[in-house]
This record gives structure tokens, sequence and C-alpha cells, in this order.
């Protein structure tokens, strides 16, 4: 039989630590075709570039089985690119990450990393989108490489339901230390931001955006628990964004009255 074909993407940058990771596992499962921003592009939601130009660049290694290209746009217009010109059919699966970081929550909706995955899923293929809550450049991916590849091959031998994405978070722990895994829901959370103002040494005024972390959620069925308590989060998310629970009090509205 043959190799699922397997796209990988992120938003951290082609180079980053976390996506090398993601290609090693997946190298395991399938045959891999890597198309990733050549500069980090986090927070960039799920941007496409349509004001300049793409740049698509491919890298060659020597006696590499994985054809690798870098691209100059967001983590979305890479998806665009391996679909729309790269690739000779659709993936069986789409992995993004691992993120250098947390996109449980709200912060979904910011990431790039999932914006990924949520373009490949508008394609219809399934696809993951896999963080880890450290930061650091240097984070040790060694500890999720097993969950990893479960949740990849589970998902290739049970497919998403339609418009479904998975966005799976892991806790900074050490492999012996994560208890398993839970199926979640996106926990109420948001961001007190503010803008730090500051002063060029010309008088001008300049910003930077500072915020906190607030989790408005004590249920217990949310990824923010699962991550708190040492399990990966698994939450299934999709890219209807129609809120259907409003669809009848809104028809209650007197919306054709002549006024």
């Amino acid at each position: 039989m043959d190799k699922p074909l397997i796209l990988v993407t992120n938003d951290d940058g082609i180079s980053a630590p976390g996506i090398r990771t993601l290609i090693a596992v997946m190298a395991e499962i399938g045959d891999v075709v890597v198309v990733a921003p050549d500069k980090p592009q986090s927070a960039m939601g799920h941007a496409i570039t349509i004001n300049s130009t793409l740049y698509l660049h491919k890298i060659s290694v020597e006696n590499a089985v994985i054809t690798e290209y870098s691209c100059s746009g967001t983590p979305v217009d890479c998806v665009k690119f391996a679909v729309n010109e790269i690739l000779k059919r659709k993936p069986d699966l789409c992995v993004s990450g691992i993120n250098h970081g947390s996109n449980s929550s709200i912060n979904v909706i910011y990431s790039g990393t999932m914006s990924a995955a949520v373009e490949a899923g508008i394609e219809g293929i399934p696809a993951i989108g896999f963080s880890l809550l450290d930061y650091d450049w240097n984070a040790d991916f060694e500890p999720v490489k097993s969950f990893v590849k479960k949740i990849a091959l589970q998902t290739l031998e049970n497919g998403l339901p339609d418009g479904t994405i998975l966005n799976v978070n892991f806790p900074k722990l050490k492999e012996n230390e994560i208890k398993g895994i839970r199926i979640c829901r996106q926990a109420k959370a948001i961001w007190a931001e503010k803008f730090d103002k500051r002063t060029t040494p010309y008088g001008k005024d300049y910003y930077w955006l500072t915020g906190e972390f607030v989790n408005q959620d004590s249920g217990e069925d949310t990824d923010e628990w699962a991550l708190e308590h040492g399990f990966v989060s698994v939450v299934p998310i999709q890219f209807d964004m129609t809120a259907h629970h409003a669809i009848q009090r809104l028809n209650t509205w007197d919306l054709n009255r002549n006024n």
C-alpha cells in the first residue's frame, strides 16, 4: 500500500526546531512535503498575501528524501501554494507546528499555526495543529514525539468529521510526566491587553503590545484545565463561524418592519 502523503507547515519558520521535529515524526509515517515560511510568521492569523509578490524557494539538500520549500508569505499562503502549485494530488494529512508556545483557548484565533491547519481543512484535507507550551527557541520537543505520532496515525485511520480540525497542545513536561490525552472544549479566556508607550531619541512615540492571559473558565473539560493538570489537550475546532444557537433568537427580531 502506498504511504500517505503528508503536508507539513508552521508559522515559526522552516528552520524552527519545532517543525524539524514534526518533519522527522511524519517521515516515520508517510511521504512528506514541507512548505513553510522563510521567516517567523507568528500571530498572523488567517492572513494571506494579496498586495505584494510571493516567492517560493525549493530547498536542495544532498541525499534528501523529503521535498522542502520555503515561502516568503504567511502560513496560509504556504498551504495555498502546496495545494495549488506543488502537490500533484491532495495530501492525506496536513500537520502544522510544532509551535513554540501555546495555542490553547482564545489563542487559536490569532495563531498562524492553527490558521494553516484551518486552511487545509477548508480544502478538505484532514488537518492538525500542534503546539508546545514552551516559547524557548531551544524547547525540548522529544517528550511529545510519541503523542504527535499517535494522534497523526489515529487521524489517518479514522478521519475527521467534515469541517473539523484538531488543535493539539502539549504541556511542558517530561514524557513520563504527561498523564495522557484529553478531548476538550476551548476554555473561555481573554487577553487583558495594554500598549507600552515609549519614545524614540527623536521624540516620536511608539508602542509595544503587552498583555496578561486571563482564564475566565473554571470548567474541568477545557484545554486550559487539561494542560494545567498534565494532560495533552485535543480540541476539535471548525471554520464555520455561524452561531447556530443564535439563529432562532434573531428570527424573533422584526427586521422587515418599515420604520
